[in-house]
């Protein structure tokens, strides 16, 4: 098979009879999505251990390379909650410099998956490893969070599972009621916001008309963000904000910097550099998915996997210059873009662009955000991201899946992400092998059923014995083999063994050898073996490997011993 080089970004095709009505529209998604990008950028990024701007640069310049670059239509990328609990451990073991060299080699690796049109293989990753390791990174999100919800006096947190429950435990008596109000306030108001406007709610009978409804598509963490850093600041509450932990946010933008670089640090940062390529594939085209399963519009196409990746990877080798965090697809962001009404990755860029102007325009104001809200607002993101009615529905599944889903599950939150995955990928191997196994039957066709011989030779008539094979007879399924050949070996002398192939559909070589087992203890128990209606797979192994050759051998020459 021949392999083409092909990079062409989405924007080219989806530009194609655009106008005004469309670029209006865009524009006002865009616009949306960059005001709701602005909380979640500076949260996203303090969660992790790093500085709110490198957050809103990352979501920035990110944002418009993946949506210049990228193979679909309406996705934004930025940084995202799944990484959190990724980048904070790295950050902690690591440092920052570390983080950033980690995160431009992965950019390179998605480069390359894309570049050699390897993006349909993150579909290969099994739908209860994502469920588990999605459920249980926002549990660790939310456990992250609980330190500036509830005000505690922790000077830092531990990178791993049980250690922040330990130090949460051994600092509650430091609760802050009033950052716990605060994150309380929060909660409430980001699940009660699009409650308010529902058709038949108490609002809209109160007061109708064009001014309400163009407050209810305000965010609900716009809402959240201004309404209590406001009542904060006005009330002169006693909380930890952005100012008091970071001194505000610098207005200007990054400069370009080279963080320094040697081959023997990339290769100890070769399990956090596989983590984030892995997570960012994952994460960018599980939302790239997502987006092209709710859009209706007939001018989003079905996005391109490898260009999707080929963006991501010259993303995030970029960023990281700007110091800034790891860059993928975010589902809640792309799904506002998407309702919004955006049709063109230019909806993306008006997103960057309005969060920008905000950051250099609006960054001392920041300075007031009190951290247990940014905490409610990641807690809030940490119940949206989590799967949890999949508990309840894994009544409906097999074991198999139970085990996959719970056990990255618990992986996830009790080791890491990257662990969870290596694990759950090789145990959904073992379990496939073993189920594909268990599929593959040799039945023993009752003598009744089979008193015409096959046997066309002027030899007497033989005792018969009919085996049809079902399935895969493969390196999992040889156990079964084993019984077949021990009824040959304890059977009538000089009997014809004839094997019904045409149910097996797959034979590889350690299931050929099982065929050469049989073949043997036909030749030692003086028979004949008859292979009958192999399928085109099966048949031609057999063929190449010479094993129809030497059936047809011996068989000629038992016949002519016996003749």
């Amino acid at each position: 098979m021949s392999w083409s080089f092909a990079f062409r970004p989405r924007i080219l095709d989806a530009l194609r009879g655009y106008d005004r009505s469309r670029a209006l529209t865009d524009i006002g998604a865009g616009a949306t999505v960059g005001i709701v990008a602005l909380p979640l950028a500076m949260a996203f990024a303090i969660a992790s251990g790093l500085k709110p701007e490198a957050g809103l640069w990352t979501a920035i310049i990110g944002g418009v390379l993946v949506s210049l670059l990228g193979g679909t239509n309406v996705q934004i990328a930025g940084p995202a909650g799944a990484f959190i609990v990724i980048v904070y451990g790295i950050v902690e073991r690591y440092g920052v410099a570390n983080l950033l060299i980690s995160t431009a080699c992965a950019g390179v690796l998605l480069l390359a998956l894309g570049l050699f049109r390897l993006g349909n293989l993150v579909r290969f990753v099994p739908v209860s490893i994502v469920i588990g390791f999605t459920n249980g990174i926002a549990v660790l999100i939310a456990l992250s969070q609980l330190k500036d919800w509830l005000g505690l006096s922790i000077e830092k947190m531990p990178g791993n599972f049980f250690s922040q429950v330990q130090v949460l435990a051994l600092h509650m008596d430091t609760v802050n009621l009033h950052a716990l109000a605060l994150g309380l306030a929060c909660l409430a108001g980001l699940f009660l916001w699009p409650r308010l406007f529902l058709k038949g709610s108490p609002v809209l009978r109160v007061a109708e008309g064009h001014t309400v409804r163009a407050f209810a598509r305000v965010p609900a963490p716009v809402v959240a963000l201004v309404t209590l850093t406001a009542l904060a600041y006005l009330l002169e509450l006693p909380v930890e904000t952005i100012g008091s932990r970071f001194g505000g946010i610098p207005q200007q933008p990054p400069a370009f910097a080279l963080p320094s670089f040697s081959w023997e640090t990339a290769r100890l940062l070769a399990t956090p550099t596989l983590t984030i390529a892995l997570l960012g594939a994952i994460e960018s085209l599980l939302c790239a998915r997502v987006a092209d399963q709710l859009a209706t519009d007939p001018h989003i196409r079905k996005h391109d996997p490898n260009q999707e990746l080929m963006a991501q990877g010259v993303a995030n080798l970029v960023v990281p210059f700007f110091g800034g965090m790891p860059v993928t697809g975010t589902i809640a962001r792309t799904v506002t873009n998407l309702r919004a009404g955006a049709t063109t990755p230019m909806a993306g860029i008006v997103h960057a662009l309005v969060l920008a102007l905000i950051v250099l325009l609006a960054a001392p104001l920041a300075l007031h955000i009190p951290l247990a809200v940014l905490a409610g607002i990641l807690l809030f993101v940490a119940w949206n991201m989590g799967e949890w009615h999949e508990f309840v529905r894994l009544k409906h599944f097999s074991n198999h899946y139970r085990l996959l889903m719970l056990g990255t599950f618990f992986l996830t939150v009790v080791f890491d992400l990257t662990v969870a995955v290596e694990v759950g990928l090789a145990l959904a191997c073992v379990l496939f092998v073993r189920r594909m196994g268990a599929l593959f039957r040799a039945e023993l066709v009752p003598a009744s059923a089979t008193e015409t011989s096959t046997n066309t030779g002027a030899a007497p008539a033989r005792p018969r014995l009919v085996w049809q094979l079902h399935g895969a007879l493969f390196f999992g399924a040889m156990a079964k083999i084993d019984p077949l050949v021990q009824t040959i070996e304890s059977g009538p002398a000089g009997a014809e063994v004839v094997l019904d192939m045409k149910g097996l559909f797959a034979l590889d070589t350690t299931g050929l050898d099982g065929l050469e087992q049989i073949l043997k203890a036909v030749g030692l128990r003086g028979g004949v073996l008859h292979l009958y209606q192999a399928q085109e797979q099966p048949r031609s192994l057999m063929e190449r490997s010479g094993f129809v050759q030497r059936v047809t051998t011996q068989n000629a020459l038992y016949e002519a011993t016996a003749s």
